[in-house]
């Protein structure tokens, strides 16, 4: 079996594959900054207890994170579960892409993982779009990474406005269906959804302007529900798992023999 773990400023996804790639689970974890060795121990021991599985099973891993503070614990306790060292995706791990950037270790590891997957799973050229604390928008040509552009996520503008608004309240995203909010909240929530489904589709034009080619797919994943996407007048797939699945095919990419 092979172990995926992605490390994400707010949450950490856990995944377990069959050899042939068969997703076996996948558990969300919190993301904690001062995680401690014995800590991530006992949280990944308690995952495999929770699905059946064992951590000797385990025949190699692969580790994504953009919280280097803990990566040195999770790279450890990995090797002291499974007695292998995890693959750290990073600057001079095989992708198969043309990364078009100019430093490359600024590009963030879980745009990686989902920009393998998509261009292995979907028609090219396509846009990924990956939704978590930030929203990234990634171009992907004929096996070449074009750039992103960065937004700030719904959470965050959720948050802003209750934080600057003195007679706003502290809310979570909900479903809208107008956008004629009759209450502060559901306003808050109507202006948020709407606001960035129009930017996600202005976003996608721009980035097909800027290359000069329309995507022939345009998928997202991430922690944001696909109710947005309903929303966006492009059409765009959702695939909760390509994150996890671009992780799997980084590691097979660079163990094959």
């Amino acid at each position: 079996m092979i172990l995926a773990i992605d490390i994400g400023n707010l949450g950490t996804t856990i995944a377990l594959f069959q050899e042939d790639g068969t997703l076996s689970f996948q558990s969300e974890l919190g993301t904690d900054p001062k995680m401690t060795d014995d800590r991530c121990a006992i949280d990944l021991m308690g995952v495999f207890h929770l699905y059946q599985a064992e951590p000797s099973d385990v025949k190699g891993s692969i580790l994504s994170s953009v919280v280097p503070p803990i990566t040195a614990s999770y790279a450890r306790t990995l090797r002291r579960l499974t007695g292998r060292s995890p693959l750290l995706v990073g600057p001079g791990l095989k992708t198969g892409l043309n990364i078009k950037a100019e430093i490359h270790d600024q590009l963030g590891s879980d745009i990686v993982a989902s920009s393998v997957a998509a261009a292995a799973l979907y028609p090219t050229p396509a846009i990924v779009i990956n939704s978590r604390t930030a929203v990234t928008f990634s171009y992907l040509s004929n096996h070449a990474f074009e750039g992103c552009a960065i937004m700030p996520g719904m959470d965050i503008a959720l948050e802003a406005l209750s934080r600057h608004g003195a007679q706003l309240p502290q809310i979570s995203m909900a479903q809208v269906n107008t956008p004629l909010g009759r209450n502060t909240v559901d306003s808050m929530r109507a202006g948020v959804l709407y606001g960035y489904s129009g930017a996600f589709d202005r976003v996608i034009q721009a980035l097909e302007e800027a290359v000069g080619a329309s995507a022939a797919t345009v998928v997202a994943t991430g922690s944001q529900t696909p109710e947005l996407y309903h929303h966006c007048r492009r059409e765009i797939r959702y695939d909760h798992d390509l994150l996890v699945k671009g992780l799997y095919l980084l590691y097979r990419k660079n163990t094959r023999r």
